[in-house]
């Protein structure tokens, strides 16, 4: 069966606030843990007041506490965001608190805008071409084999599972020359996701710790008891989106609006359509055959579900249904 994993942006919704997003956090994480979902990822976002996961580490350091099975990590932390040294002491204590269950997750993107960037002094320029660089001296930490010359602690034989994260065709033939598991963010830029994933299988090299490769795809689910239920819930995601394309800046996640997508006009309801082409939105069975029928055309070995609602518990039903639908498939 196709292993199924949670992405949680620790959304703030409107007349919320990161407290809140907090608790909503480890709910869902116990959630979908009881849902048989294999790992549960936060992102490294800057600057967003309607993303809570900023202190990356931290939060799942929350999550990690408050479940006990299912693997917690990030999806993921833009590595030229920080020193290799600093990451593998995060990841390591996160091993050290919870051990075999911590994944790892790691992108070049910023994570941010130019004004971030330079909050958090960065170099958009020469930060991203020292990427590749950056994983091998994270994994010579992680393997203490002595190379970079320090030794880290926390971090040194750290159990810690590494994925190289992509929106490109870059990240693809790193994960491949590495020998890495390869997830690729479908569930917002799908645009060169067949690309990517056939450079990855066709380039993959055997190493350590992954002999055969494996793909895991961003696929957006917004499950209801019905189609016309589904379609609202997912309007409070549309809008996020529709705010961040046409301004740069995220905002706290809107309540639902009916008859959003369709006030937007035939131009802007087929951008909408094509940033969420990777996507599931209707009642159970519905959901069950559009997944399905995801799963049959790219073949991915898991899928990285994301589901933005603005009410917790429907979020949280949403979920329900979309693990039924894969153990049903």
């Amino acid at each position: 069966m196709t292993a199924y994993s949670l992405l949680d942006l620790v959304p703030i919704v409107q007349g919320g606030n990161a407290a809140r997003a907090f608790a909503n956090a480890a709910d869902l994480a116990r959630h979908a843990e009881s849902l048989g979902y294999s790992r549960y990822w936060v992102a490294e976002h800057h600057g967003m007041e309607g993303i809570a996961s900023a202190a990356t580490a931290v939060v799942i350091a929350h999550v990690g506490a408050a479940t006990s099975t299912i693997r917690v990590g990030a999806g993921g932390i833009m590595l030229p965001n920080h020193a290799p040294l600093q990451i593998a002491e995060q990841f390591g204590t996160l091993d050290a608190l919870f051990p075999g269950r911590v994944d790892l997750g790691l992108g070049r993107a910023p994570g941010s805008d130019q004004r971030v960037a330079h909050a958090i002094r960065r170099n958009l320029e020469t930060d991203s071409s020292a990427f590749p660089q950056d994983v091998m001296e994270l994994q010579s930490f992680f393997a203490d084999d002595g190379k970079t010359g320090i030794r880290a602690t926390p971090g040194a034989g750290a159990n810690v599972k590494l994925w190289i994260l992509g929106s490109s065709l870059f990240g693809a033939q790193l994960a491949a020359a590495l020998g890495l598991p390869y997830a690729f963010a479908s569930h917002f830029a799908p645009g060169l996701m067949d690309e990517a994933s056939d450079v990855y299988r066709r380039n993959f090299r055997p190493s350590e710790v992954l002999g055969n490769p494996h793909l895991m795809l961003g696929f957006n689910v917004f499950a209801a008891d019905t189609d016309a239920e589904a379609e609202l819930l997912a309007s409070s995601q549309q809008q996020a989106f529709v705010a961040i394309r046409t301004t740069g800046r995220g905002i706290q996640l809107p309540p639902p609006v009916a008859g959003y997508r369709e006030s937007l006009g035939a131009q802007g309801m087929a951008v909408l359509d094509h940033v969420l082409s990777a996507s599931a939105v209707g009642g159970p069975e519905k959901v069950r055959r559009e997944i399905g029928a995801f799963i049959e055309r790219t073949g991915a070995d898991e899928l990285m579900i994301a589901s933005a609602m603005f009410d917790h518990e429907a979020r949280k039903k949403s979920l329900t249904i979309a693990a039924e639908a894969m153990r049903g498939l």
